[in-house]
This record gives C-alpha cells, sequence and structure tokens, in this order.
C-alpha cells in the first residue's frame, strides 16, 4: 500500500508535526499491524522523530543545526546557495521506519513524527509505504 502527504511549509526553516496525518492514513487504509516508511523526495528537506511536547525542542533543534552549518558560508561552492539545508537533511535523513501496532503508531510517550524543512517556504510531499503483517 501506497500514499502520499503534502506539506506546505511556511518558514525558511521549521519542523512540522505529521504524526496525526500518518495515524489518518493508518486509520484510513483501515492498516492494523505492520510498518510504515514515511520518505521525504526532497534533498533540502528530511523527517525526525523527536519529542512533541515541548514546543522548545523545535527552537533548539534548528537553533543547534544552524549553529553547526549556517546558511550563508563564503567557502560553500553549491550555486543555490542552499549547502547548508543538504547537509542539514544528510544528517537528520530522508525516512523513517515506524511500526504500527493494532491500527497505532507505535511511538514513546513524547515522541512525535516531524517534517523538517531547511530551504522553505515550498511545497513539499512525503510519501508512506505500508509493509503489513501477515497475521
Amino acid at each position: 500500500m501506497f500514499t502520499q502527504l503534502n506539506i506546505a511549509t511556511t518558514k525558511h526553516a521549521e519542523m512540522i508535526e505529521v504524526t496525526h496525518q500518518v495515524q489518518n492514513c493508518i486509520e484510513k487504509l483501515g492498516v492494523k499491524n505492520g510498518t510504515v516508511l514515511v520518505s521525504s523526495l526532497h534533498t533540502t528537506a528530511g523527517l525526525t522523530v523527536n519529542e512533541n511536547a515541548d514546543p522548545d525542542v523545535k527552537i533548539d533543534f534548528l537553533n543547534r543545526l544552524e549553529h553547526v552549518f549556517p546558511w550563508e558560508d563564503p567557502q560553500d561552492r553549491h550555486i543555490e546557495g542552499n549547502t547548508a539545508a543538504h547537509l542539514k537533511t544528510s544528517l537528520v535523513g530522508h525516512a523513517q521506519t515506524l511500526v504500527i501496532k493494532d491500527g497505532n503508531l507505535l511511538l514513546g510517550r513524547w515522541q512525535g513524527l516531524y517534517f523538517c524543512e531547511f530551504d522553505g517556504p515550498r511545497d513539499r510531499t512525503i510519501h508512506l509505504k505500508f509493509m503489513l503483517d501477515e497475521d
């Protein structure tokens, strides 16, 4: 099973929680048990699982990445000027594989799935591939 979600980002760098959208797809498709591969097909946007209780975690996360990979570096040669976004995406990763148990994403109490925009604002797409258990 395969589906996709569209995401409109509004900032240059932001983390958008997509846990509920993925859960809605699970429910809509009637998936009970298995895994879902969530993948960003963008080289300047990734996916991560992180804390979703304190909104300051997202701010700190983005600030620390910006500290390590500042947007403008005179040594960068990439003509588009978004080398930092490519580096951040490579570090964070373009995909996450999550377990589905009894029709629900199996995440920890404080965990959420985040789409990480590093070169926005843009219209983005993430793809979901479901691998079902043979119960």
